[in-house]
């Protein structure tokens, strides 16, 4: 299918190739490296959420979703059973609840936080195999991927948040193929899901909780998207390129000149974006790791004492500085742990105080140490013209001494990019860690198992309710 764009061209629309490559992956296509990272991915995210049920945010969500009822989708970690919908929107929370998951890169997108759930959760009612699963997770993230990079960047410096807003099109294709929607009908889906689209950043401003929820309207939208297209509900074909579809509605007219629309489709099939995800050793908005683990370099370098430093600059790409260094007054006394994670003042000060950035640091009694609070202070930001973003989130701190001295030092590419890559057995080590916060021992391990294995499992209805804590 074609259509003109605004500049009276013809070309073809990026919704059916979408359709077309999702309806008709098999698990034979996708290379045998590209299959075990996918359920690395998967790992990590099981881990996140298990650790995400010890948090306050998560028992008020479990609460609120409760009261609509019970079902028979299981929700990870808490044993709770709910409608389908409701158990993918609060595993999706649950994924992104500690903003500890994987990164696309160049899409600047949670891409499992929104794609994990709705598998397990569409592939678990359905009862499809783990081989099912695991593909069809797959070939949604391949989908949001690429079309989170056609913005290069750009939804952030517009107030948009790519994860809900792209995510919603992956969980409609995923939902869609484990439903048995034709090519035709996966396209249709996409275009019900472009009045779905959502997710606003003002939670920047106050910590505020909405990010959290975006991957999971994601997912309960794209739920709805799918099964109103197979029941022949009529959307707009030109869902991506329209005069109102997704990138000319929500671009303003400078970002929008900048976008690429090719990257949508381009090597669909051929280039696996899955290894273009990175995991994060931080639990933190990615945009702060470089500077966090430049500031822990200084601070193993020269024994730095807080006490002795007059003042201390971090350079950042300009395409993050919105997100994580202004209003510079608020980054530098972060209220929640919200605020924190998404606050490079606060990352700076904890690398050169304590040399890391854990989960213990987004408690409130972390928050509230006058030592990090006072260096925190002392941090501004600003912005450096040669940054190669969004391929890299690169960070570099300058310290200046009250002795006069000036120290520097710069992390061109970011822990856990693809060009610096945490080894699988690495990405199981941090599941070893974020899980055990929730489960036992013999759990963690029963649950590393059969992801890791799930090429063999029969009915993904088994390991859904083995995440939950449930017996069946």
């Amino acid at each position: 299918m074609s259509e003109e764009n605004g500049n009276g061209c013809a070309e073809t629309l990026i919704a059916p190739q979408l359709a077309d490559f999702v309806a008709n992956l098999s698990h034979e296509d996708i290379p045998e490296d590209i299959r075990t990272r996918a359920t690395y991915l998967m790992l990590d995210a099981v881990g996140i959420a298990l650790a995400s049920t010890q948090y306050d945010f998560a028992h008020r969500t479990l609460t609120a979703l409760s009261g609509f009822g019970s079902g028979d989708g299981h929700v990870i970690g808490f044993g709770a059973r709910l409608p389908l919908r409701d158990s993918v929107m609060l595993n999706a929370l649950l994924v992104h609840g500690l903003d500890f998951d994987d990164t696309h890169v160049a899409g600047v997108i949670h891409a499992t936080a929104a794609a994990f759930p709705v598998a397990l959760g569409v592939a678990a009612d359905r009862r499809l195999s783990g081989r099912d699963l695991l593909t069809t997770y797959i070939a949604g993230m391949e989908a949001s991927t690429r079309l989170g990079a056609v913005a290069k960047g750009g939804f952030h410096q517009v107030g948009f948040h790519p994860t809900g807003m792209v995510g919603v099109f992956a969980c409609a294709l995923i939902a869609g193929r484990m439903n048995g929607l034709t090519s035709s009908q996966l396209a249709m889906a996409q275009g019900i899901a472009l009045s779905m689209a959502s997710g606003s950043m003002e939670f920047l401003q106050d910590g505020a909780w909405t990010k959290r929820m975006h991957p999971g309207w994601a997912g309960v939208s794209g739920i709805t998207a799918a099964a109103l297209a197979k029941a022949g509900f009529t959307g707009p074909n030109a869902v991506y390129e329209g005069r109102f579809g997704l990138f000319p509605l929500y671009l303003d007219k400078e970002h929008f000149a900048q976008i690429d629309m090719s990257l949508a489709t381009a090597g669909l099939g051929e280039q696996w974006e899955i290894s273009n995800v990175a995991i994060k050793p931080i639990p933190a908005c990615h945009f702060t790791h470089a500077s966090a683990d430049a500031a822990s370099a200084l601070r193993t370098a020269h024994s730095l004492n807080p006490e002795d430093i007059e003042s201390v600059c971090a350079r950042v790409p300009a395409g993050v500085m919105k997100t994580v260094c202004e209003p510079i007054e608020h980054k530098q006394s972060p209220q929640n742990s919200y605020d924190a994670q998404f606050s490079i003042p606060y990352a700076v000060a904890l690398g050169l105080i304590h040399g890391r950035f854990g989960l213990s640091d987004l408690t409130q009694e972390a928050l509230n140490d006058p030592a990090v609070q006072d260096l925190a202070k002392k941090v501004s930001c600003e912005a450096y013209p040669d940054a190669p973003f969004p391929r890299y989130y690169s960070g570099e701190v300058i310290v200046t001494l009250k002795d006069g001295r000036v120290l520097s030092h710069r992390e061109e590419i970011n822990r856990g990019n693809p060009d610096r890559p945490l080894t699988n057995d690495e990405i199981a080590e941090k599941f070893w860690e974020t899980a055990t916060t929730a489960v036992s021992e013999d759990t963690a391990t029963k649950i590393k198992n059969a992801i890791l294995d799930i090429d063999n499992l029969a009915d993904s209805r088994s390991l859904a309710a083995l995440l939950a804590g449930n017996n069946e």
